[in-house]
């Protein structure tokens, strides 16, 4: 194998694994809100988000198309030097998503690999590198105006949907109501599910055809190889399959106390958002809308608590993301380059393995997962931690939950039901 072909390979690896980071990051999105009100038990309702997802990676193109050929000036850069920059980029966002993840911050995937990729960019060929605004195209149409917008646009959507749907059934049996919803969500949060394949699988579509650019094997005006279409859906459903719990329970308990109805009006705006950033060929934030969309569903429910310091959290992350992200893209960059060739590829693959492990044993300490997700939210203790958002508290609830087996069982001694499925 020639080391050009070995760098590739690395590269389309390294890839898959950030799709792979980015659906269990983001199973979040689709199903904590159906988890948290019971309406899907958390193994299938993340079963069922991979599917969807898988299905969804196969709908559209039009966002790869734009993370292929709206964010490096290729008149630049090409060759090795291409694929080094996207190694890099990839490098960054993966590690951003690992970190977030092991303290329970639904951050933007798209960010992070945006802001891999920015930081990459920047660093081997300076700001011009990078397209900054070019018409439709370039980062801040693409990127940084869809961020302010879609957060904001999803929490008033959604919070007109919820006040609606509560002023409609209001004076019905609360129970009937509630459990029709659970129905709904099934639906409304499967849509969503097949929107973030449909949005989130073409980003790393359209980094594998950046490397295909760069060493050679196809040209920017091609079609995606039907082979990168597959992977990449593979990839992001296998993720979403693991499930990311410590984000689902950010999602799903932190910011609200969410009840069928307000699960089913977020969901419903997340995926109609989505779906709409999809067709227009915008790689939009699938976390920031479900995130507004949430709060909305809060805003909208009268009488409902919206956790305001838990939101925080989560826009300072928001922020940081692609910077932060950039920062690791551009040292990874930055170590490839002073030791040159094959060798700074592998050392830095190293680098990330290694890095990598280190983070998911860290979580292994104070594990969340399909049985403790639903755990009530816990409020701030004398050292910050706050229910699951933090790794440590999490970890000591679910020893807790491990510990006390008999709250999850009715009077009768019969199992409680999580909800349908």
């Amino acid at each position: 194998m020639s080391a050009e072909l070995l760098v590739l390979l690395i590269v389309v690896l390294t890839a898959l694994a950030f799709d792979f980071t980015n659906g269990f990051h983001d199973t979040a999105n689709a199903m904590a809100t159906s988890i948290a009100t019971g309406a899907l038990r958390p193994r299938t309702a993340v079963l069922l988000s991979g599917a969807l997802n898988l299905i969804g990676a196969f709908l559209s193109v039009a966002v790869a198309a734009t993370v292929a050929e709206g964010i490096v000036d290729l008149s630049e850069v090409s060759g090795k030097a291409l694929l080094d920059i996207v190694f890099a980029g990839l490098v960054g966002g993966i590690l951003w998503n690992l970190f977030t993840w092991l303290l329970g911050l639904p951050s933007s995937s798209s960010h992070a690999l945006f802001g891999g990729l920015i930081g990459a960019t920047i660093a081997a060929l300076g700001w011009s590198g990078v397209i900054w605004t070019s018409g439709h195209k370039g980062v801040l149409a693409k990127i940084i105006i869809p961020a302010l917008l879609a957060p904001v646009v999803a929490a008033l959507v959604a919070a007109i949907g919820s006040w609606l749907v509560y002023r409609i059934t209001r004076g019905s049996n609360e129970r009937t109501v509630e459990g029709g919803f659970r129905w709904g969500q099934i639906g409304s949060a499967s849509l969503v599910s097949l929107a973030h394949g449909t949005n989130d699988a073409q980003k790393t579509m359209g980094i594998i055809f950046l490397a295909l650019i760069a060493h050679g094997s196809a040209k920017a005006s091609d079609p995606l190889p039907l082979w990168v279409i597959v992977s990449c859906a593979v990839a992001i459903a296998a993720g979403t399959c693991l499930g990311g719990w410590r984000i689902i329970r950010t999602l799903g308990k932190g910011l609200v106390d969410i009840a069928p109805p307000q699960g089913f009006a977020a969901e419903s705006t997340s995926a109609a958002i989505i779906l709409t950033s999809a067709h227009f060929g915008l790689p939009l934030s699938t976390t920031q809308t479900v995130t507004g969309s949430i709060l909305g569903s809060g805003l909208g429910r009268p009488g409902a608590e919206v956790r305001w310091a838990v939101l925080g959290r989560m826009v300072v992350a928001w922020i940081l993301t692609l910077p932060m992200a950039g920062v690791v893209g551009a040292i990874c960059w930055a170590i490839l380059h002073a030791i040159g060739g094959t060798a700074g590829v592998l050392v830095v693959f190293a680098l990330l393995i290694a890095m990598a492990t280190l983070i998911w044993l860290r979580s292994k300490r104070n594990a969340v997962n399909s049985h403790n997700v639903n755990d009530d939210w816990q409020a701030p203790d004398a050292a910050g931690a706050t229910g699951a958002n933090t790794a440590d508290a999490a970890g000591d609830q679910a020893a807790k939950t491990a510990a006390t087996p008999a709250k999850a069982s009715r009077k009768d001694g019969k199992p409680v039901s999580n909800g349908i499925g």
